[in-house]
């Protein structure tokens, strides 16, 4: 876990910060000195409990959109226990947070609507796009995952409902590859939807118009990458379920300028290959090839450690 800073001036104010809250795990001493004491029942559980408690739960529900909604809310308020119970059994909690159910998650993005998470850049705000980018909180971001909801996974186009792709896959990133949760940051490019279902739903999260296409989108695709290179310079970006006919110029256009690849056109699997051979984080190796392009490195240890 994260240690708790001065800007968490309470104990109520970290039990609310996903990053640095452990619920009923924290201990007596922690608890004095975060002030914390009588915010929590007095037991304290530690964190494979803890992991036990929500496996019991997850298991009792015969839905797995379900599942990944308990997962999900998880996330949201206790990181440290969320990663806790994705590694504990990985085969079980891949598939519920991953493909095939962030398909499904997708889909009715709107209608399973909670919190927000990740950064939502529209096309209606070109221009503005650094600025935008600024409010996330954290200020060293080394990997994002961006999607424009055009092609995802075989669903067609799910525009703004696809950033359930990108938080998914960087929740892969730091359970897989031990790369800390602060370092990432999923985004939705909103270009607008073809999805008239979509366009119809008064659920529906995103703009409601029609994709824009050709060099206004590149442009804004540009102002993009100018504002993650001007705020995160050590930021990879990795591109994710864009349809063929904007993947493959963008990965033409930016692969030998910036630290970048795409997942659908070179693999995550090649990736996680390279860089998980010796079973050793990436951020504590020298400058790692990424997708036969561009150099990344990070210099810290990874999550956990």
């Amino acid at each position: 876990m994260t240690e708790p800073s001065k800007r968490h001036s309470t104990g109520y104010d970290l039990l609310h910060n996903p990053r640095l809250n452990k619920g009923t795990a924290f201990t007596e001493e922690e608890r004095r000195k975060y002030r914390l004491e009588g915010l929590l029942p007095p037991a304290v559980t530690n964190i494979e409990l803890q992991a036990a408690r929500r496996h019991t739960e997850i298991a009792n529900l015969d839905d797995d959109l379900q599942k990944y909604l308990v997962l999900s809310d998880l996330q949201t308020r206790n990181e440290t226990l969320f990663y806790a119970v994705l590694m504990s059994d990985p085969a079980t909690y891949m598939p519920l947070v991953y493909t095939p159910t962030v398909g499904e998650a997708c889909q009715k993005f709107g209608h399973i609507f909670r919190e927000a998470r990740g950064i939502f850049l529209p096309i209606s705000a070109r221009g503005r796009i650094r600025g935008i980018l600024s409010n996330w909180p954290e200020k060293d971001v080394r990997f994002i995952v961006v999607t424009d909801g055009e092609r995802i996974l075989g669903l067609g186009d799910l525009g703004a409902g696809g950033m359930g792709i990108p938080i998914g896959k960087l929740a892969l990133y730091t359970a897989c590859a031990g790369v800390p949760p602060q370092y990432c940051l999923p985004v939705v490019l909103d270009v607008g939807t073809n999805n008239q279902v979509l366009l119809d739903d008064p659920l529906y999260q995103g703009l409601r118009h029609n994709r824009v296409r050709g060099e206004e989108y590149m442009s804004f695709v540009d102002e993009f990458v100018a504002a993650v290179q001007s705020l995160y310079p050590k930021c990879c970006i990795q591109w994710e379920d864009f349809a063929n006919i904007n993947a493959v110029p963008i990965l033409e256009r930016f692969r030998d300028k910036i630290c970048t690849y795409n997942d659908d056109i070179q693999g995550t699997a090649g990736i996680a290959l390279h860089r998980t051979k010796d079973h050793r984080s990436a951020f504590s190796l020298p400058r790692r090839r990424l997708g036969g392009n561009r150099y990344c490195r990070a210099d810290q240890s990874g999550y956990g450690s």
